[in-house]
């Protein structure tokens, strides 16, 4: 299991490969990025910098010397080293398990426009292989367990096997166009479009 600290290491170096930032605006992003379930708190984000700072990832200076003009006082800005860099690309590039957990996917898929096209194809298929086997392992036990179910619990193993199966049928669509790109073929949409 991927740890969360590195998760949260990946996302915060690759919010920094564009521009520096300081503490709030990255706050911001990434909670933007991580989305509203999985909201990042100062008490979560400070200890990161600092470890990605003694680790010589990234370093730190004032808006003004970074060119970040704010308006108001200095504030400390975060920027992405050379070893930085290097740690990103390690960390965007990784392609095992680790890569299509749940803490995890959210983030490298986000981080996609910056990452090889055979490393998404990867990651985007490991992720399809690991949410089929979990539609099994649902639809095994809400048939074993289903005398035994009120309807409430049933409706709400339903629920969740619903959004387990619309994530494959997406991760299906993504894969077919990074398989696509990678050949170089325009794609061909396999289903209609729904109209919501």
């Amino acid at each position: 299991m991927v740890r969360r600290a590195e998760v949260l290491e990946l996302a915060v170096l690759g919010q920094l490969v564009d521009a520096p930032l300081h503490g709030y605006e990255l706050r911001k992003r990434l909670s933007a990025l991580l989305g509203p379930f999985r909201a990042i708190s100062y008490g979560s984000l400070y200890p990161c910098l600092r470890r990605l700072v003694v680790r010589g990832w990234i370093e730190t200076g004032d808006d003004v010397e970074r060119g970040v003009l704010t308006g108001r006082r200095a504030r400390i800005v975060y920027e992405l080293t050379a070893a930085g860099k290097e740690r990103l690309t390690e960390m965007r590039d990784e392609s095992g398990p680790a890569s299509w957990e749940d803490d995890s996917f959210g983030v490298h898929f986000a981080l996609f426009g910056q990452t090889p096209a055979e490393v998404r194809l990867r990651i985007l298929e490991g992720r399809r292989t690991r949410m089929q086997e979990r539609m099994a392992e649902l639809r095994e036990s809400m048939t074993r367990r289903r005398e035994r179910l009120d309807r409430y619990t049933l409706a709400l193993q339903e629920h969740g096997l619903e959004a387990v199966e619309r994530e494959v049928r997406w991760l299906t669509d993504r894969i077919e166009i990074e398989r696509h790109e990678l050949d170089g073929r325009p794609r061909r949409s396999a289903r209609k479009p729904r109209h919501h």
